[in-house]
């Protein structure tokens, strides 16, 4: 029995409230195709000309005649937001990040997804080895572009390796057959030392860069190496030495890559430049910040959003204390933040390292940061007035951390009012301004 295509929400305003559409109607066809997955529909649903069967809930069919502009959209949206179910990763990486979390969390963390659809609409990568050849057309065909694709390496028998799957070397055929035909793609390498690193990477990177502009952009991330690593393949993790190596190499390929198209097409995350003691590259070097999701300049879009930002800003905080929350490798740059919003606002604000317990000391980005982690950091410490911590820490669509702690309960552990902030300055000055004028009018 093919799945049902409820109707979870009808737009106000729409075409589909116009005709009489309802939520918790099926859509059962559209042009006489059932369709099979949101990125059909919206291919389809472009049309100015458009017949669309509607089941209500009584089992009576609604046939509805439907005149509009080319590419309007009529306005509702579904229970399962790709439709269909997406597609299961059938890859076993020897640094999957998945493979590395501890027993007993929330069982959605467990699902590794390797689906196009996905990387369309949600920007999540995919290796492209569970695909059959006519899935590469069908990306060709509805156009689904730009797709984020994670190569880590363009060496056949290497990749066969580190993605544990016998397709994984077909990587380059089908690069070349999506950029041959007009699809936009963005790079991703987890960086392995020993592995898939220099020369390999060297490699990696020219190979990639010979389908410019479709490859628009390579983003490198280091591997991230949990305390629960047990039975997997044996992995190092970047040292300072090997940081400054990986920064070497990617900014001499950097500079050959700028003389000959005006942009870097390679970045690293910023984790690198910590791990080197490095500084990081300037604002002009990221570009549209296109893999901020990525960690590639995120500290750098945040400082000088802060800088614009505090510009126009006049609130005198009198010595409002305030807390922010972060991991061990941004410290240095968020106490550099939080130095020049104290200044400008006249502010008292503490910056809290939080050491990654949960997963291990070699995890220090802030974004991997667990509730239990941020209440024993707190255990026996004065808390500020309210505490500021990165939204990243939490599921996007729901307040709860990795470990299953809720903000909710955080906040009544610490017994203090804490604000989420996402990473741009107008975020983060406009809500510290916001609690401070809340402040002192209590």
């Amino acid at each position: 029995m093919e799945k049902e295509i409820v109707i979870s929400n009808v737009q106000s305003g729409s075409i589909a409230e116009e005709v009489g559409i309802s939520v918790g109607d099926i859509l059962v066809s559209i042009n006489e195709v059932e369709i099979k997955d949101i990125i059909e529909y919206r291919y389809i649903v472009c049309e100015e000309f458009l017949t669309v069967i509607i089941r209500k809930p009584d089992g009576e069919e609604w046939e509805i005649e439907i005149e509009k502009d080319y590419y309007e959209d009529i306005g509702i949206d579904f229970e399962d937001p790709i439709i269909d179910h997406a597609k299961r990763c059938h890859n076993k990486c020897i640094f999957c990040f998945i493979d590395q979390l501890p027993k007993n969390l929330r069982e959605t963390l467990y699902f590794k997804d390797d689906d196009s659809r996905l990387s369309f609409l949600q920007g999540n990568f995919v290796t492209l080895t569970n695909m059959k050849d006519e899935d590469i057309e069908r990306i060709i065909k509805y156009r689904i572009s730009p797709i984020n694709i994670s190569v880590h390496t363009t060496n056949p028998d290497l990749r066969r390796i580190m993605l544990n799957n016998k397709d994984a070397g077909l990587i380059m055929e089908r690069l070349k057959r999506l950029s041959e035909n007009g699809i936009d793609m963005n790079c991703q390498i987890v960086l392995c030392p020993g592995i898939n690193d220099g020369e390999e990477l060297n490699k990696t990177v020219k190979d990639l860069f010979s389908l410019y502009p479709n490859v628009s952009n390579v983003a490198i991330v280091p591997v991230g190496v949990t305390r629960y690593r047990e039975g997997l393949h044996k992995m190092q993790t970047f040292t300072n030495e090997t940081s400054i190596n990986v920064i070497d190499m990617i900014e001499k390929l950097q500079k050959e890559i700028v003389k000959e198209v005006g942009e870097p097409f390679v970045r690293l995350a910023d984790e690198f430049y910590v791990m080197a003691n490095r500084s990081l590259p300037s604002i002009s070097h990221y570009g549209d910040f296109h893999q901020i999701e990525d960690g590639i300049g995120m500290i750098r879009y945040l400082e000088s959003c802060v800088d614009e930002d505090l510009i126009n800003s006049d609130v005198n905080g009198n010595n409002i204390e305030i807390g922010f929350v972060t991991g061990e490798s941004a410290y240095s740059y968020i106490r550099s933040v939080a130095d020049k919003i104290e200044s400008k606002l006249n502010l008292k604000i503490n910056v809290h390292m939080i050491k990654n317990n949960f997963f291990g000391g070699e995890i220090t980005v802030a974004g991997l940061i667990v509730g239990s982690d941020i209440i024993a950091h707190f255990k026996d410490k004065k808390v500020e007035d309210f505490l500021i911590l990165p939204s990243n820490m939490l599921k996007a669509d729901e307040d709860i951390f990795l470990d299953d702690t809720t903000l909710d309960e955080l906040k009544d552990k610490l017994g203090v009012k804490i604000i989420k902030c996402k990473y741009t300055g107008e975020d983060l000055v406009g809500k510290i301004i916001d609690e401070v004028i809340t402040c002192q009018n209590q």
